[in-house]
């Protein structure tokens, strides 16, 4: 007897079956996913300092702001992450 997440995985298997990528596709997403995380830990440091500054002179709202502004760019690279992904898994690229 198959439990309900079996009967989920094997629908989803056959309305969009799992890729398999080869290894230069790994090393690809590799290098995309290391280079995205050096890009957000770059846009953090500075930020993080700058927030820091804002906290010390105590302007609550431009803290606010910036760490808006941290989590804005955050999601903006991983979408730019994504993007850059889809074709290599594709095997476009």
């Amino acid at each position: 007897m198959k439990t309900a997440y079996e009967l989920a995985m094997e629908r989803l298997n056959q309305t969009a079956p799992t890729v398999k990528l080869t290894g230069a596709q790994k090393k690809q997403l590799a290098e995309l996913d290391a280079k995205c995380a050096a890009k957000i830990a770059e846009r953090e440091i500075a930020l993080r300092d700058e927030i820091a500054k804002a906290a010390a002179a105590g302007d609550s709202e431009k803290v606010e702001a910036l760490q808006q502004q941290l989590v804005k760019e955050r999601k903006k690279l991983q979408a730019e992450l994504e993007e850059k992904k889809e074709p290599v898994r594709q095997g476009k690229r």
